[in-house]
């Protein structure tokens, strides 16, 4: 049997926050929630939250990239701006679509894809 993946993890400063982050501005849903812990999905996939101390959670440039498929590129940028991320650079319209990259509120890159 081939290896499945069972989640992909990111270290955060404060779990519930960036819980609230994803579930919020990418409607992802919360399966479990605490202080040090969190597991949210969005369909098959799973993101695991741990708590991590400040001086070990992820420094710019060592850090995961997450990509996203999204129905309207405007809306979802504007909720995750109110939560606390910020735009790297504008979105691009592209010939397939639209793109925009994002930084969350623990410094984790997100890439968002709108299709033509």
């Amino acid at each position: 049997m081939a290896a499945s993946c069972r989640w992909v993890l990111q270290l955060h400063k404060d779990v519930p926050k960036a819980a609230r982050f994803y579930s919020e501005g990418l409607d992802f849903s919360i399966n479990v929630c605490t202080h040090r812990w969190a597991e949210l999905q969005s369909g098959p996939f799973k993101l695991a939250l741990m708590h991590s101390s400040s001086d070990i959670v992820v420094q710019k440039g060592y850090s995961s990239l997450l990509s996203f498929t999204v129905d309207d590129i405007n809306n979802s940028v504007t909720k995750l701006l109110a939560l606390g991320a910020e735009l790297d650079g504008p979105i691009k319209y592209e010939i397939h679509g639209k793109v925009a990259a994002l930084r969350c509120v623990d410094g984790h890159m997100l890439g968002l894809y709108q299709p033509s």
